[in-house]
């Protein structure tokens, strides 16, 4: 097509969309989940050595969750929201929280990088640690940020749960 051609039309070109997965949601999409749009406001990419996972703010009104996704043997995520937890380092190896005892599962420190409400992690470093439940159907995670420690509680769900809805390329 040529310059005058490119021009005159009326045709627009869009860009191609990328179907979105839990493994490449970006800022500015739409997660439903339970019913309940969430715009994806922040996200942030964890990596620990040679593995990668992703935690994304979803956002609806005034309610925030957290969604996690990672590619271990198999597509695992979660659905947490931040808690008021005092912990402070090194974390202990079991937690109380509502009355439930948590299990410190694993540890570790991993690099980031920070995308949309996230930016201002970009870069950073956060020492992590996730714990079980003894029932086995809710975790703990969390993340050291400087001198303070947030903590989230959470549980598994399925890939058929959320529907993703591409807000850009």
């Amino acid at each position: 097509m040529g310059f005058f051609s490119r021009l005159f039309s009326n045709k627009k070109e869009t860009p191609e969309v990328k179907e979105r997965n839990a493994l490449n949601i970006q800022v500015g999409d739409i997660v439903t989940y339970d019913l309940v749009d969430y715009e994806v406001v922040g996200k942030i990419t964890y990596r620990d050595g040679s593995y990668e996972w992703f935690g994304y703010q979803l956002l609806e009104g005034s309610r925030t969750k957290w969604l996690s996704a990672e590619m271990d043997d198999e597509l695992e995520l979660g659905i947490y929201e931040t808690v008021k937890l005092p912990v402070s380092m090194p974390y202990p190896d079991q937690l109380e929280y509502e009355g439930k005892t948590f299990h410190k599962d694993e540890e570790g420190e991993a690099r980031v990088t920070g995308e949309g409400r996230s930016t201002n992690i970009n870069g950073r470093t956060t020492r992590y640690a996730g714990y079980v439940s003894d029932d086995e159907e809710e975790y703990l995670s969390l993340e050291s940020w400087g001198s303070e420690v947030e903590a989230s509680i959470g549980y598994d769900i399925e890939p058929f749960e959320i529907k993703i809805l591409a807000g850009s390329q």
